[in-house]
């Protein structure tokens, strides 16, 4: 079974800042990725940041420049430092963790914490 833990989330004003958290309580398989997502009302599922076990980051256009993300993965564990937030950023955000060799991808969902962005 794998459980995330995910923590971070809450209210700020435009122009703040959050570092929300992430870790998996599992052994059972062998992570290659770790990540956010995130969600909001009528809009479709979008890439924050992605992090491999080799340390390769990747951005959706939305965070370049203003998010980081760091971890890692070897331990379960990724966090994601969110820097001049606005209120277009207001979503769930959700960790995910891809399964990796030797078994097939698969991709694991947490539940997300969720940010809002409001003066």
């Amino acid at each position: 079974q794998v459980q995330f833990e995910e923590s971070g989330g809450g209210v700020v004003q435009p122009g703040g800042s959050l570092r929300l958290s992430c870790r998996i309580s599992s052994s059972i398989f062998n992570i290659k990725t770790m990540g956010w997502y995130r969600e909001a009302p009528g809009k479709q599922q979008e890439l924050v940041a992605t992090i491999t076990r080799d340390g390769t980051r990747n951005y959706g256009s939305s965070a370049e420049g203003r998010f980081t993300i760091t971890g890692d993965v070897a331990e379960n564990s990724v966090y994601l430092q969110m820097n001049s937030l606005q209120p277009e950023d207001t979503a769930n955000y959700i960790c995910t963790a891809e399964r990796g060799p030797p078994y097939g991808s698969l991709w694991y969902w947490g539940q997300g914490t969720q940010v809002t962005v409001s003066s």
